[in-house]
């Protein structure tokens, strides 16, 4: 029992946990000398190493002297706190890694205070020390400001402190100090970090905390022994929600380095999976059948916002995909609540149009994403967040939106923010042209903002956001300003139909792509939306001008993704996702069964 440590380190998004964590395991001897390993090797799914982030927690190992420390990886971004929540039930203490030259950033505040909460040991890292705008004094600072306002107590407080550059896989106890590697970050974790508590000879009490796959051995269930002793083909109790089962376990793993390490037996304080385990669900317990003692389950904070899925009713569908049907797609997305648990399906939701609920925008979006790579057709609709009802209030969830942008752009920020119900709470000046700006905005006023932001601000914005609760709702939103422009016929879009209609908006598609009634291939210029004929070809007859023949010069299409696709669509509008089409459609197909008036006029003429 004392040669174990558990630990998750935890951090904002790009701080460096997962470079840190490979560093580790490189210098605990987990890799053979002469063997290749890619970069942020804790990363294994494709989406995050496109997308360079974490989604999903892992768990590995790595041993120090005669003491093995299991290391939970956790997501930095936000919309993924119901993994960070998870995962925090199973570790007895955290490493919180903070950027030298961006300090405490929202989600480090969120993470930290689930931390707290939960009354897990503190260690400090100030990563990045290199970076030539470091400010380390400052950053320690804000740091200690930060415990104090989450309320940390006496023991809390007393943490200890840490530099490193996790990129190199250097650890220094000063931040000058001359350590080559990261020796002295192993060591604290061992002398700060308290071994887990439990009897081994208790009624043995396993909490579910991640469900896993294996090919061989099927499904597998992930958490933490608090209590007692269990061992291989153990006949247990698990203990659901609403239900009791009699369960065999035919499997017993520990975590090794990037693998699993079949076991007889796993006592307290020990991180294991287990297989042998039908239908359960994350925060169910493993318990003794003669004397059951089910453990609290975990709860994490309740989704802010939704979207609606449902069947590719499109003329092109059928055409890409192997699973289409809404029933087929009810099933997929039950079985992903089942492993997240930061996802809501609404059970009221009809069966043809499935509500889906989650923690934000890029939450759904990789969700859609993985989905999609399955050889799933669907359309999903608008963002829309979660209303609710006390009495005669309406309330609505509210985010603290932070953002650090260069002096210049201030004022175009502040206006767009205002339109959106946005309220400024601070405004700071660095002192080298950038200044931070803290905004509470409700939710509602964020859909659609990072793609305005990243153009207003021409790439050099950071926005980062923390959710601040619910409030009283705050009205109408405008979400965009401009129409759509829409095919009025199906075909093969031609470059001499697009060239002339450059001059209208932006265009999502380029010569060549079939389109049908109801697509929508552009953004307006203007307010309302305007029906297209994008498919018109050059009459070719033997009468000649006098001139030359007018080039036609395309500029190249938005190239539309989820985010953007997401971000951009109004209530009347879907996105129609395939295995290799993005495509965006009105909800209603037909050009003389729907008005081309948006905003507020359209619904009073409805």
């Amino acid at each position: 029992m004392n040669e174990l440590r558990n630990i998750a380190i935890i951090a904002h998004v790009d701080h460096g946990k997962t470079t840190l964590v490979d560093h580790l395991l490189r210098q605990s001897g987990t890799f053979r000398e002469n063997e290749a390993v890619v970069d942020r090797v804790m990363d294994s799914m494709d989406l995050e190493r496109e997308r360079g982030i974490t989604i999903l927690a892992k768990t590995t190992s790595v041993f120090f002297n005669e003491t093995r420390i299991n290391i939970v990886d956790t997501p930095g971004h936000a919309d993924f706190g119901g993994e960070v929540e998870r995962v925090l039930k199973m570790v007895d203490g955290a490493l919180l890694l903070v950027d030298a030259s961006e300090g405490p950033l929202p989600q480090t505040r969120f993470v930290l205070g689930k931390a707290l909460k939960a009354g897990l040991a503190l260690i400090v890292c100030i990563n990045k020390i290199d970076r030539p705008d470091a400010r380390i004094e400052e950053v320690e600072q804000e740091i200690y400001d930060l415990f104090i306002d989450l309320d940390a107590d006496d023991a809390q407080i007393e943490f200890p402190i840490l530099y490193t550059c996790a990129r190199d896989g250097r650890g220094h106890r000063t931040p000058d100090g001359d350590e080559t590697d990261l020796g002295c970050l192993l060591e604290t974790i061992v002398e700060t970090i308290p071994a887990p508590t439990g009897d081994p000879d208790a009624t043995p009490r396993f909490l579910v905390t991640q469900l896993d796959y294996d090919t061989y051995l099927g499904r597998l269930a992930i958490g933490r022994m608090f209590d007692g002793t269990i061992r291989r083909n153990d006949e247990l109790l698990l203990v659901g929600e609403t239900r009791q089962s009699r369960i065999k376990v035919q499997q017993i793993h520990t975590f090794t380095g990037l693998g699993r390490t079949a076991a007889e037996v796993v006592s307290a304080g020990e991180l294991v999976a287990i297989a042998g385990v039908g239908e359960l669900e994350i925060g169910d317990t493993l318990t003794s059948l003669d004397d059951p003692r089910p453990l609290p389950r975990v709860r994490v904070e309740e989704p802010t916002i939704g979207i609606t899925f449902m069947a590719n009713t499109g003329p092109l569908g059928g055409r890409d995909g192997n699973y289409m049907t809404a029933r087929q797609l009810r099933e997929r997305l039950e079985k992903e609540c089942l492993h997240n648990v930061a996802l809501r399906l609404d059970p009221e939701s009809p069966s043809d149009q499935i509500r889906l609920y989650g923690r934000g925008e890029l939450q759904l979006a990789i969700l859609v994403e993985q989905i999609r790579r399955e050889g799933w057709e669907l359309c999903f609709s608008q963002p829309q967040v979660v209303i609710r009802e006390e009495g005669e209030r309406r309330l609505e969830p509210y985010e603290m939106l932070l953002l650090d942008v260069p002096e210049v752009f201030i004022g175009v920020i502040t206006e767009k923010l205002h339109l959106r119900k946005g309220r400024m709470v601070s405004l700071q000046s660095s002192g080298s042209g950038r200044s931070r700006m803290e905004f509470r905005v409700p939710s509602r006023g964020l859909i659609g903002f990072r793609g305005e932001f990243l153009g207003d601000t021409r790439g050099q914005g950071v926005a980062n956001t923390l959710f601040d609760g619910w409030d009283d709702y705050a009205g109408h939103i405008s979400f965009r300003l401009n129409g759509s422009l829409i095919a009025d016929r199906a075909g093969q879009t031609t470059s001499y139909a697009l060239f002339h209609l450059q001059p209208r908006g932006k265009l999502f598609v380029g010569p060549g792509i079939q389109v049908y009634e109801g697509m929508i291939v552009g953004e307006n210029s203007r307010e309302n939306d305007m029906n297209v004929n994008c498919c018109r070809s050059k009459q070719l007859t033997n009468i000649r001008s006098a001139g030359a023949d007018e080039k036609t010069i395309l500029a190249p299409p938005v190239q539309l993704t989820l985010e953007k696709a997401m971000e951009f669509i109004a209530e009347d509008e879907l996105v129609e996702v395939t295995p290799r089409f993005i495509r965006l459609r009105k909800r209603e197909l037909r050009a003389n069964m729907r008005s081309v008036v948006r905003g507020p006029r359209s619904k009073k003429k409805k």
